[in-house]
């Protein structure tokens, strides 16, 4: 690859060294690594939980930090469906996470031709969506962002899903519908979920409550009142992190 469509963050992180429909995904991945920090991609694995029976097992990352993946997004921003298919199979989280950015920014201009289209993809590979961030940057801004004015019975069909990245996918995109203002999707899916075994799922929930609580306290005050016993620990301290001091200790006395 000649020196001039090279994309190098070392060298100089604020400009765009190349054009993406002149290099492959495979190209833009090696570069990738090209960049990235040994060191660091230790730390992003233990902290990941990629180990034997951890939630994250076997995902390799390159040790990029995340201003350094929306670089490379930034440059790949013309990369199509085919492309960023091919981003998103990648064995390297850094890969995917980058792929997800480029997908948003397509989603937010796209026309509604486009967005449908984007939405049915991003469906279609929830499989490589597979870790809490890589669902958390990209699930309210294309999921969420669809279902505003769209049918949301997808929400419960992730919801009820097997794999534990599908039904945060569901949890966490609501959080589109509660910035509008609309919580009883997120309310429903919460009292679905709250005997799931996974603490990524009481974080999800408890967050997504929270933000409902920000919204409307009196909303949240009462779901809270009804499912308190029944909720996990964790999740109701996410749930309850903006109330007074008082009353988190009331809550937390059930």
């Amino acid at each position: 690859m000649s020196g001039d469509t090279r994309l190098d963050w070392k060298k100089d992180n604020m400009r765009l060294a190349f054009q993406a429909d002149k290099v492959s995904p495979s190209d833009i991945v090696r570069q990738m690594i090209q960049a990235g920090n040994m060191e660091k991609s230790v730390g992003m694995r233990r902290f990941f939980k990629t180990g034997p029976g951890q939630y994250g097992e076997g995902d390799q990352f390159i040790g990029l930090t995340t201003p350094q993946v929306r670089w490379y997004a930034a440059g790949c921003r013309q990369l199509g469906l085919v492309e960023l298919d091919e981003l998103l199979r990648s064995c390297y989280h850094e890969a995917r996470a980058m792929a997800l950015v480029v997908l948003i920014r397509h989603y937010d201009r796209g026309d509604e031709t486009a967005q449908e289209a984007i939405f049915d993809f991003y469906l279609g590979h929830t499989k490589y969506i597979n870790n809490w961030d890589l669902v958390d940057i990209s699930a309210p801004n294309i999921v969420g962002a669809h279902l505003l004015d769209n049918d949301r019975c997808i929400l419960r069909k992730l919801a009820a899903a097997d794999s534990l990245w599908e039904q945060r996918i569901a949890v966490v995109s609501t959080l589109a519908l509660i910035r509008r203002g609309e919580f009883t999707d997120t309310l429903q899916l919460v009292e679905t979920l709250l005997d799931h075994p996974h603490d990524l799922m009481h974080k999800a929930c408890g967050w997504m409550l929270r933000e409902v609580g920000k919204r409307n306290r009196d909303i949240l005050t009462a779901f809270l009142m009804k499912h308190k016993s029944a909720m996990p620990r964790t999740m109701l301290r996410y749930a309850i992190e903006h109330y007074p001091e008082v009353q988190r200790k009331a809550f937390l006395a059930k």
